[in-house]
């Protein structure tokens, strides 16, 4: 492991006093779903306290099918966000360069990762085909977003509070190699810089 992260997490502890409000529990207002990528980091992209996201991470953003009699981490994640902590408001975040839309898009052959391909299978819907040159396959990673928006809103918890009123969910674009994000807009259904 890399030093500078160690010597982090030494000091990291000797400002209780920073901390010491976070034992009586969280209520954020959004829960921020984005990719597993290391270089998409929610809360430099938004300046969020400790506190502030509930966080998903997902190879690829990838919201699963709701399968209540199977649920998986993500699902419960969800729910619990929704339900138990009464976010206000979800984000999916898709990201330029993005390994898993450009595998998907490429047709690359994942069968030396079977765990990784099987987990992309649940993409909710091929990425719209693009450039397969262009490394940030920013057309196909939009489209991808749009598709986890679709899946997220047929959950039972997001679907009821959705129709009354309680949640909004949005689309986010980050790209990686500017910092620029986008949102999506169902005025042009287009990604519009914040």
């Amino acid at each position: 492991m890399q030093q500078p992260l160690i010597d982090n997490a030494r000091t990291f502890g000797q400002r209780p006093e920073e901390f010491a409000g976070h034992a009586a529990g969280q209520s954020p207002d959004v829960l921020f779903i984005t990719c597993s990528d290391s270089r998409v980091v929610p809360a430099l992209i938004t300046g969020a306290r400790p506190g502030q996201l509930f966080e998903l991470r997902t190879a690829g953003n990838i919201v699963p099918p709701y399968a209540g009699e199977r649920p998986s981490g993500e699902t419960a994640t969800i729910e619990y966000a929704v339900t138990v902590l009464g976010v206000t408001d979800i984000v999916v975040c898709g990201h330029s360069h993005c390994g898993a839309v450009g595998a998907l898009v490429r047709g690359d052959d994942l069968t030396a990762v079977p765990a990784v391909r099987d987990w992309l299978a649940h993409a909710a819907d091929e990425p719209k085909p693009c450039d397969t040159t262009d490394p940030t396959v920013a057309e196909a990673v939009q489209h991808h977003v749009l598709a986890q928006l679709l899946r997220l809103r047929s959950y039972p918890c997001v679907e009821q509070r959705l129709a009354d009123g309680r949640l909004r969910v949005h689309g986010w674009y980050y790209e990686v190699h500017t910092g620029l994000v986008r949102q999506h807009s169902a005025d042009t259904d287009a990604f519009e810089t914040l």
